[in-house]
C-alpha cells in the first residue's frame, strides 16, 4: 500500500468516527411519547424533539371521546390546540413552527380553519400545504401535521 493511500483510509475514518460521534450526541425527546408494551395505546408519539427541531405528529381536532365537534371552527381550534399543547411540552411557542401541513375532507372549509388558524401565530405564518382528501379517522374533517425548529 501507498502512503497516499493509507493517508486517504485515516481520513476516511476519522471523517466517518467525527461524523459518528456528531450524530450519537443528539438527543431525542418523545412528547406525549408512548410505549409499545401497551396495545391498547396507538402506536405513536405525539411529537419528537431531535435537537432543536420538533417533528409534530397528525393531529385531529376530536374531543376527549374521539368525537368530531359539528362546528368546523370548533373542530380546527381542537385540532390547532393539540398541536400547540405538543409544541408547548417541547417548550417552545407556534411561532417555532416553520412548516405545517393541513389534510381536509372539504375544501370548502379552507376559510373557516383559515379564520381559526392565524390566531395561533403572532410572526410570521409557517410555510403550509392545504391538501384536500377523501377520509380521515373519527370522521374528522382536519388533521394537522408538522414541525417546529427552536428561535
Amino acid at each position: 500500500m501507498t502512503i497516499r493511500y493509507l493517508a486517504t483510509l485515516c481520513t476516511l475514518a476519522l471523517a466517518t468516527a467525527a461524523s459518528f460521534t456528531v450524530h450519537a450526541q443528539v438527543s431525542r425527546t418523545f412528547i406525549d411519547g408512548r410505549s409499545g408494551a401497551d396495545e391498547n395505546v396507538p402506536p405513536y408519539s405525539g411529537a419528537v424533539l431531535v435537537g432543536d427541531t420538533l417533528y409534530l405528529a397528525g393531529a385531529l381536532g376530536t374531543d376527549e371521546n374521539l368525537e368530531v365537534p359539528d362546528d368546523p371552527a370548533d373542530e380546527a381550534r381542537n385540532v390547532m390546540n393539540a398541536i400547540k399543547k405538543n409544541v408547548e411540552a417541547a417548550g417552545m411557542t407556534m411561532d417555532d413552527i416553520v412548516s405545517i401541513q393541513v389534510f381536509c375532507t372539504d375544501l370548502n372549509l379552507y376559510q373557516a380553519f383559515n379564520d381559526v388558524y392565524r390566531t395561533f401565530f403572532t410572526q410570521e405564518y409557517p410555510a403550509r400545504a392545504f391538501i384536500g382528501i377523501n377520509t380521515l379517522l373519527f370522521d374528522a374533517r382536519f388533521e394537522v401535521q408538522g414541525v417546529a425548529i427552536r428561535r
